[in-house]
């Protein structure tokens, strides 16, 4: 029995300083003494300190979703842009001017109807349209990628006009 508390009171004893003597990792990474000018302190619940690249981009993301709007429709065989997915891609636009290091990578998509051929097509010409009207707003070429996905990346799963009209889009992305 004596072995078995003397072996736990080393065990926690050992845990203890392991726990401890680790500096840098009770200092955010900065080791030794004197000033602290290099520390960043990490971003807390009160909004404290310096985001880190990808706390970053994951923000503009989530501003992007939720306030621009990542996404257009289109009508059945078309890349038409109608007044609101010009008014989207407008918001896009000015997203893009106040976010001057960052890129998209717009993904055209199509429903299920039609060959996978013709629907890979379709949704590069979607794409295409979306990035010629973000170039005609004054966005650099540079920062505007296109891919298609056709038919491969279904928005809803459904054999009807519903889920059809979800199908027919064009996304943008952030790109990294």
């Amino acid at each position: 029995m004596r072995r078995i508390v003397v072996s736990f009171t080393a065990l926690a004893a050992l845990m203890t300083i392991s726990a401890c003597s680790d500096e840098s990792q009770q200092n955010g990474g900065v080791t030794g003494s004197g000033s602290n000018a290099g520390y960043q302190q990490p971003r807390g619940p009160v909004g404290q300190g310096v985001l880190t690249e990808a706390e970053r981009l994951a923000q503009a993301q989530r501003e992007f979703q939720t306030s621009v709007g990542d996404r257009v429709w289109f009508a059945t065989d078309s890349v038409a842009l109608s007044g609101e997915a010009k008014q989207t891609l407008d918001r896009q636009a000015a997203f893009l001017r106040r976010y001057p290091t960052i890129s998209l990578r717009i993904e055209g998509h199509a429903d299920e109807r039609g060959t996978r051929e013709y629907n890979l097509a379709l949704g590069d010409r979607r794409a295409q349209s979306v990035r010629e009207y973000l170039l005609a707003q004054g966005i650099s070429s540079n920062r505007l990628s296109t891919t298609t996905y056709g038919k491969e990346r279904p928005e809803a799963i459904g054999s009807n006009e519903a889920a059809w009209a979800q199908n027919r889009r064009s996304v943008s992305v952030i790109a990294e």
